[in-house]
């Protein structure tokens, strides 16, 4: 097997994010934590579960609201659509009951 030409980075020298193999930004998470004072102390890998439980809701509702959009005929991703998307999901509809998204009312299909 030929070896590989250049340097490799090391593990060690690789961002938390991608180490997390994650898309959102595991320094911001921390950033905000620790700016948001909601601990003394803050381990390690908490920013890491935050992020990839944040990364993990986007991609849920976003996979929600591409299929609302696919049923209505449509070719984008609209407010309103994300906003159904979470209207039409019993879990995701009572974690976001108190948030407006879009300032349209789901209606029925």
């Amino acid at each position: 097997m030929p070896k590989k030409r250049g340097r490799q980075r090391s593990s060690r020298h690789r961002s938390s994010t991608a180490r997390a193999e994650l898309s959102f930004s595991v320094s911001h998470m921390e950033h905000l934590l620790l700016k948001g004072g909601y601990a003394q102390r803050l381990s390690s890998s908490a920013p890491v579960f935050l992020a990839a439980i944040i990364q993990d809701l986007t991609s849920k509702v976003l996979e929600l609201a591409g299929n609302e959009a696919q049923n209505s005929g449509q070719r984008h991703i609209t407010p309103k659509l994300v906003d159904m998307a979470i209207h039409n999901n019993a879990l995701l509809s009572s974690l976001f009951r108190m948030t407006t998204i879009s300032l349209e009312a789901p209606g029925p299909h």
